[in-house]
């Protein structure tokens, strides 16, 4: 494996590390003459930023708009690209004279999805850990140090804070984003539903009793939250599968995220 290669890859963990959607373009075929070798790799990303070469001008240009089809419908495929005047049929002409084609894999990647779990207790335990199964890159907030600890949340982002609503602000959501409110105290469960309610997320679900649950609403509509807004939440959280114990409703919770999650 060349150098540029495990630049490319280092890269590669920085943006999905980041959230990004990528594809790694790797030349599987060479025919004739070309301007890279077999194997020779370029990262372009979700927006269009590449890093790593496999040619520059038209060719490059062509396959960044393919990747960026690829990472749209989220499936990978291979593309045929001719190298010469006129082209066969399935080939992409790119205008080059070299005088061969290349077959370049597009490799699509994305992002672990993110979960946000609200809260540190006794449900969020076994739905943190279920969840890490999954392959959810997660974050655990609250406000209670005794629970929220690195021993309990070993692979978690942890942000506990004095100060409830200061943590949540800290939390980064976006419109593929997980919110699970498991916290129980109904101060702390506002103060999360009027930090999530408005923005864009995958999902937003609230643990709870109905009488809870509707004195919650209501409470978002006097303080203006759209109706379509408050009935996006999904309130009381999970499917029901008659669960009781705190993992039977991890169990529940975790089915209900897998049934709304988007699918490619």
């Amino acid at each position: 494996m060349c150098d540029m290669s495990l630049e490319i890859f280092d890269e590669a963990v920085k943006s999905l590390k980041m959230g990004q959607k990528i594809a790694i373009c790797t030349v599987v075929e060479k025919v004739g003459s070309g301007p890279r070798p077999e194997g020779a790799k370029i990262l372009i990303k979700e927006n269009g930023e590449t890093f790593g070469t496999i040619g520059g001008g038209e060719f490059e240009r062509k396959l960044k708009e393919e990747a960026i089809k690829a990472i749209k419908e989220g499936k990978p495929r291979s593309v045929k690209f001719s190298l010469y005047e006129g082209g066969k049929e399935g080939e992409i002409s790119t205008g080059l004279w070299c005088g061969g084609r290349m077959t370049v894999f597009i490799d699509v990647i994305e992002p672990r999805p993110r979960m946000i779990i609200v809260g540190s207790g006794h449900i969020a335990l076994p739905t943190y850990r279920i969840a890490e199964i999954l392959g959810f890159d997660i974050t655990v907030v609250d406000d209670n140090f005794n629970t929220a600890t690195n021993e309990r949340f070993p692979n978690a982002k942890l942000i506990c804070r004095e100060d409830f609503e200061s943590a949540l602000k800290e939390v980064e959501v976006d419109e593929k984003s997980f919110v699970l409110i498991l916290h129980g105290e109904p101060k702390h469960d506002l103060a999360a539903l009027r930090r999530f309610v408005n923005e864009k997320v995958a999902y937003l679900g609230l643990l709870g009793s109905l009488g809870k649950i509707t004195k919650l609403k209501d409470i978002l509509k006097k303080d203006g939250v759209t109706a379509d807004k408050i009935e996006k939440v999904h309130a009381p959280i999970g499917i029901d599968i008659g669960a009781t114990t705190p993992e039977e409703i991890a169990v529940s919770i975790l089915a209900e995220v897998i049934k709304e999650k988007p699918r490619t």
